[in-house]
């Protein structure tokens, strides 16, 4: 059996993709590990979650660093200490520098709530139920410089339902999310073994 591939998840907020990405961990036959939450925010519910998950946690505050250059070398000093070999993004709402992106590529993914190419960058849900679209959903995708447009792994689709808000599309589409992206994160580790 093929050694685990060590997984940092990099988030801002609640953690949910984290928990998902966790919880499929803990199955002895998935190929990835979860080995560290790490979040730009000290305060993110996620790293609580993390850490009563068992989870090494790390909290790297943006506002202590001069520059993006200096945040991402911090960023890969610490995760090069907890020997992470993947990166997965979950909500992590910082734009990353060319020069964390170059010495991660093809090492990190992403999961973005729209279908991609459709909707780069926020308020995925409400501009898909401005356009009239009938559905919506969530991609898993390698990322690259640009913003949300690295190429596509996995998507999942979600309907838009008559007089949907933002908030509940939201809501239907990260529970497709907390499925698509473990799947596609053990797809990538098989496939890149």
């Amino acid at each position: 059996m093929m050694p685990r591939r060590r997984v940092a998840v990099l988030l801002s907020g609640r953690g949910t993709n984290m928990r998902a990405l966790a919880e499929a961990a803990r199955d002895p036959a998935y190929p990835a590990e979860i080995v560290l939450a790490l979040s730009n925010r000290p305060m993110a519910p996620g790293l609580e979650a993390a850490q009563a998950m068992g989870i090494a946690t790390a909290a790297v505050p943006g506002k202590q660093f001069p520059d993006r250059d200096a945040f991402d070398s911090a960023v890969t000093a610490i995760l090069e200490a907890h020997g992470v070999e993947l990166i997965a993004l979950a909500g992590f709402m910082r734009i990353l520098s060319p020069g964390f992106v170059q010495h991660w590529a093809g090492r990190m993914l992403n999961i973005h709530p729209s279908l991609l190419p459709l909707y780069p960058g926020l308020d995925t849900h409400g501009r898909a139920i401005a356009a009239g679209d009938t559905e919506a959903g969530c991609t898993v995708h390698m990322v690259t410089e640009e913003l949300d447009a690295g190429p596509v792994l996995a998507q999942a689709r979600v309907p838009i339902l008559p007089g949907d808000t933002a908030d509940e599309l939201a809501a239907r589409v990260l529970v497709a999310e907390h499925s698509l992206y473990p799947l596609a994160l053990a797809d990538f580790v098989r496939s890149s073994a």
